[in-house]
Formats: structure tokens, C-alpha cells, sequence
């Protein structure tokens, strides 16, 4: 299965003091050497982590081989146009509030069909593998299949929150999800919300190929070192 690091919060820690460590790219490079798949970043509208240049090594870094980047944006022109400039491997659209401490639910790909799909051909054209970060939904499910996104990533931040059955019920609900995207002949991946101690029934889902991990792994990495806090989350998938 394969493992995104999310390196967001790298940048977080650095802004905090506005300095120049520590440094996202070479935290990258850090997680790849663990046994990371790829590598997650997220250039928000206000630039409150991620920055351009971030996004530019990351790609340069990418374009050589080095690194597999998944770039998450929001579906706007601006992001766009970035994303078709630095042609990562993969883009990961994902809804965005100004005032939001994260991505707090799906994208609403079923209520603006004609744009989501504009935009996936723009960023297919530009190589791009295009994903959906949707809550579990069949609506969702089948725009995003109907729009030609060829991968979804499923939301797992409200399964993370909740507890005994009404955590069980979301379980049911993104394993259904996942059953019903690969039908559909899409790709499924999942995140948000999972650490080491809640990810195994998510990582049994069989329709499940990939994950993208940041804040468990980055607040691991504070007390064990960010090397062991890839190679553990990547070990317990394995298992």
C-alpha cells in the first residue's frame, strides 16, 4: 500500500518564526529515505504552511525522479495554473476555508459538476493524475467517476473523530465507498485524521490502495525522529 507523508506542518513549524528552517524539502527527502511513496504538500490560498517556492523544489525535485509529489489545491484558477506550470505527478483537490485549522470535509464535486470536471481535464492534459478528496458519499462517488477524476481520496477525519458504534457505522460507509469507486474503475486512497493507534481497520479496507499521512507523522517525529515516525507508520501498514 502506498504511503503519501503530507510535509505541511514542516512548514508550519517554520513560519511560526518566519524563518528558513525547518526546511520542507529536505524533510522530503527524509521521509522518502524512510520508505515514503510520495510526498504530500498543500499550497493553500494564504500561503499559511506551503509556499511558491516550496512547491517549485518540490517539483524540480520531482521532475528528476527523486520524489513522487502529490500537490493538494483548491479548485481555482490560481492553483490551476500553478499546478499545470510545475506539472506534478499527481494533484489532489480538496475544499479550502480562509479560516479553517484544517480541510474539514469532502469536496462538493456533485454541486459543481461542469467546473470539477473542466478543471480535471485541464490538469489531465498537463499529465497530471487527478484526485477527489470526498467524503463517502455515492453522490460524490459517482461525480467524481462521472468527471473523469481517475483517483479519489476518501475523507477520514470524521471516522477519526468518532468512537464505538457511530465510529463502526463510518467504518461501513467508507469501506462501501471505496467497494463502489473501484466498481466505477477508480483508484481509492484515504486520509485525514489517522495515526498509528486508529488506521488499522481503514488500511483493511481491500479497495484501499494508498494513504496520505502528515499531522500523526510530523508529531510523532517530535519525539522519535521524523526517519522512525515514516518507517513506523509504513511498518504498521505492511502489518
Amino acid at each position: 500500500m502506498h504511503l503519501g507523508v503530507n510535509i505541511d506542518h514542516i512548514a508550519t513549524l517554520r513560519q511560526a518564526r518566519l524563518t528558513v528552517y525547518p526546511d520542507p524539502i529536505g524533510a522530503a527527502d527524509i521521509c522518502v529515505e524512510a520508505g515514503a511513496d510520495g510526498i504530500t504538500a498543500h499550497l493553500r490560498e494564504d500561503r499559511r504552511h506551503i509556499n511558491d517556492a516550496d512547491m517549485q523544489a518540490l517539483a524540480r525535485r520531482s521532475s528528476a525522479g527523486k520524489i513522487h509529489l502529490n500537490m493538494e489545491m483548491a479548485a481555482t484558477e490560481e492553483m490551476v495554473a500553478i499546478a499545470v506550470k510545475l506539472k506534478p505527478q499527481a494533484c489532489c483537490l480538496v475544499p479550502e476555508k480562509r479560516q479553517e485549522l484544517t480541510t474539514e470535509g469532502g469536496l462538493d464535486v456533485a454541486g459543481h459538476i461542469e467546473r470539477m470536471e473542466k478543471i480535471v481535464s485541464q490538469l489531465t492534459a498537463a499529465g497530471c493524475r487527478v484526485s477527489m478528496f470526498i467524503d463517502p458519499s455515492d453522490a460524490q462517488i459517482r461525480a467524481s467517476a462521472a468527471i473523469g477524476a481517475p483517483v479519489i481520496e476518501l475523507h477520514t477525519g470524521h471516522y477519526a473523530n468518532l468512537t464505538g458504534k457511530a465510529r463502526a457505522d463510518e467504518l461501513v460507509r467508507l469501506q462501501l465507498g471505496a467497494k463502489l469507486a473501484v466498481e466505477l474503475g477508480m483508484i481509492v486512497h484515504a486520509g485525514h485524521g489517522l495515526t498509528l493507534d486508529n488506521m488499522a481497520d481503514i488500511v483493511a479496507i481491500p479497495e484501499l490502495s494508498g494513504l496520505n499521512i502528515g499531522h500523526a507523522i510530523i508529531a510523532d517525529a517530535i519525539f522519535k525522529g521524523l526517519h522512525q515516525a515514516v518507517a513506523d507508520f509504513k511498518a504498521a501498514m505492511i502489518r
